[in-house]
């Protein structure tokens, strides 16, 4: 199980084995992250017949920023290459590309809850729970192994409740000690913040909107980032060390520069220093 946590590469989108599902089975609608309109079930029209985009290279300059902040977790290749077997959507049957279609959402949100119950077992101080941890982890992973019908079925957000209660125990236990109500900010609405140079270690962040806040040199060392919004914000020169429960598309959705320092489980964002 060791090995396994700390090999989590099919946890990382591998869009050369998926049939570009994302691209299809998510809508999006006309506005700062997107071009034009698409409903779901609807192939992307800059979607090719290889499943990769005419665009890619250009997505920021044509207006598609929110595809450069996606991350699947893997998702689209489970979907394609085990659970539908490499059975391509253009070439299946009506009603079983719609199921593809149907599921992939569903593992989408396992993947990622099995991205962070990863990091949870990596963090020393959730040791007390890691069996509990673990447990969750097996169960997981065994969901994503259904069938599509059973997928289908799955009530995927009393399994997301399950986890995420002990993802929370997790947070307490790693920021364990941390006084004042200045660090129990979740869920707070912190949108256009102006934040520079603020405290915010070990902070209880989790689901905070932070939507264009300036945050530049703020110290979010040990913070707990799930769900936090970050669309916008500005981490120029931040310090994020030790900040867990962040996913790389919470850090693609941000801006930054080169003095901001960022935890191991995600890289820096080549448009941070592009200038794109």
């Amino acid at each position: 199980m060791e090995d396994h946590i700390a090999t989590r590469s099919d946890l990382r989108g591998d869009c050369a084995r998926c049939f570009g599902l994302c691209c299809v089975a998510l809508p999006f609608a006309v506005s700062a992250d997107f071009a034009s309109d698409k409903a779901a079930g609807t192939p992307c029209p800059n979607l090719q017949g290889d499943h990769r985009c005419a665009i890619h290279a250009k997505l920021r300059p044509k207006g598609f920023t929110g595809c450069t902040v996606y991350d699947c977790f893997g998702a689209g290749q489970h979907v394609s290459q085990v659970t539908f077997a490499g059975q391509d959507w253009r070439t299946a049957p009506r009603e079983q590309a719609r199921r593809m279609f149907e599921v992939f959402p569903v593992v989408r949100q396992l993947h990622e809850l099995l991205r962070h119950l990863t990091e949870a077992l990596t963090l020393p101080a959730a040791g007390p729970i890691h069996p509990d941890l673990r447990r969750a982890l097996a169960r997981t992973e065994d969901l994503t192994h259904g069938t599509p019908e059973e997928l289908g079925a799955l009530d995927v957000g009393a399994h997301r409740q399950e986890v995420g209660e002990l993802l929370l125990r997790t947070s307490e236990l790693v920021r364990a000690g941390v006084r004042g109500k200045k660090k129990e900010r979740r869920g707070a609405d912190l949108m256009g913040a102006r934040l520079q140079g603020a405290d915010l270690s070990r902070a209880n962040l989790r689901g905070a909107c932070l939507i264009a806040a300036d945050l530049t040199g703020a110290d979010l060392r040990g913070a707990d980032l799930i769900g936090a919004d970050l669309r916008d914000a500005d981490l120029t020169d931040a310090d994020l060390t030790g900040a867990f429960f962040l996913t790389q598309p919470q850090v693609n959705a941000a801006r930054g520069s080169a003095g901001t320092r960022l935890p191991g489980s995600v890289v820096r964002p080549v448009h941070w220093t592009a200038g794109l």
